[in-house]
């Protein structure tokens, strides 16, 4: 019974550790790269410890996670309202289009990196279709493939690391700017992300809270050991800024790029080229495949709840055509979306609405109740940065165009 339950959490972890390492690990050194090594390792473990409590803080709400029908926005409901319902529609919208559209246009730029021959919206619809396949078949095909995808993320993972670790340079690891961490937040956010199928993981385990809480920590240490990991890698293999070549991280955020691309230019080496390729795409796919099963499930819920639709192909359609359009009409927005995700959606479903339920049933003057309060502070201070750089009021992230003249 012990080995039974053992195994059962360590599925359900490898789920978390596939459904965060996607999008986010890729972009996270490309977004902090201003910042620089030790701020953004600081600010990695600040969000590891804020996002994992706010991912155990929804897997106690039993209203959430007992029935196979409720999902987020029918739980704000309980909670807050016809309002809490439909801002938690808009900001879940915002995550799960959104990631889907940063997986299908980073995966098509790392491919349109290899090869010049097939269009980027060919390589694209390709791709969308081999992922939305494997996500028709839900948790279920989750539960069998991901340790086995996970397995392979870690593999190549680790070749990544060993073949870049020789160009890693002490000087390019010793400049840093506080001051543009606030800027790199929002891809933290999402390089924590997972929260979506915290209800579907719960299930799964029976409700067991100690298998629960097993996953939850054990996958989100496992997520944060490698994003610091691939930090210092990148960070230190990479300079910020190269006019001669524009092999450099300021030039890739400059064009919406993933960490992997500049490294194939730096390194030129073929094994490592396909090694790469191998890692995003296991890894988006994955997260791909997680996120999907969440969009899906959300769908469902919205559609039959507000409208009486319960028909699986309207549901599949409005679950994943309009991410394709966005990628098709918007193929170089890989960063931008993540931004737009970890920033808005992210915040306040995952940050700011959780910490509103620790502070309303917690006890008065309990440290839990002010646990609550500094998590809405917390992820409403990034929201509010998000939105002043989305509107124009802010501009904390590196002037490339600056930086690219200036800076060696």
């Amino acid at each position: 019974m012990t080995q039974e339950k053992s195994a059962s959490a360590l599925s359900m972890m490898f789920v978390v550790v596939g459904n965060m390492l996607g999008a986010g690990i890729l972009a996270l050194p490309v977004n902090l790269c201003a910042a620089g090594f030790y701020p953004s390792i600081a600010a990695t473990l600040l969000m590891w410890v804020l996002m994992t409590y706010t991912a155990l803080i929804y897997s106690e709400q039993k209203s959430l996670t007992t029935s196979e029908n409720a999902d987020l926005p029918t739980f704000f409901q309980q909670e807050l309202g016809n309002g809490g319902k439909w801002v938690t529609i808009v900001a879940n919208l915002i995550i799960l289009y959104g990631v889907l559209v940063a997986y299908l246009c980073g995966i098509t730029a790392i491919i349109m990196s290899l090869q010049s021959t097939l269009p980027k919206s060919v390589v694209m619809i390709l791709y969308f279709a081999l992922v939305t396949g494997m996500t028709a078949f839900g948790m279920k095909m989750m539960k069998k493939c991901t340790p086995y995808m996970v397995t392979v993320m870690w593999i190549t993972f680790g070749a990544l690391v060993f073949m870049v670790v020789p160009d890693v340079s002490a000087p390019n690891l010793e400049a840093f700017d506080w001051t543009y961490i606030p800027a790199g937040l929002p891809v933290l956010l999402m390089a924590f992300h997972f929260h979506n199928i915290i209800p579907s993981i719960c299930r799964t385990l029976g409700h067991d809270r100690k298998k629960i809480r097993t996953a939850i920590i054990g996958g989100t240490t496992i997520g944060m050991i490698m994003n610091i990991t691939w930090l210092l890698v990148v960070l230190g293999s990479l300079p910020l800024s190269n006019p001669e070549t524009q092999i450099d991280l300021i030039t890739a955020f400059g064009n919406n790029d993933p960490a992997t691309i500049p490294l194939e230019k730096l390194l030129q080496t073929p094994v490592f080229t396909y090694v790469a390729l191998i890692f995003a795409v296991v890894a988006m796919s994955t997260a791909f495949m997680a996120n999907g099963t969440a969009m899906l499930s959300f769908m469902r819920d919205l559609t039959s709840s507000n409208f009486g639709i319960d028909n699986k192909i309207v549901v599949w359609c409005l679950s994943f055509v309009p991410p394709l359009l966005v990628g098709l009409l918007y193929p170089d927005i890989f960063l931008i979306a993540i931004n737009l995700v970890g920033g808005v959606g992210e915040c306040i479903i995952f940050g700011i609405l959780p910490g509103f339920i620790v502070w309303k049933y917690s006890p008065q003057g309990s440290i839990r109740k002010y646990s609550g309060m500094l998590l809405i502070i917390c992820f409403a201070s990034v929201l509010l940065i998000e939105l002043g750089q989305e509107f124009g009021l802010l501009h904390l992230s590196p002037d490339v165009e600056y930086w690219t003249h200036h800076t060696r």
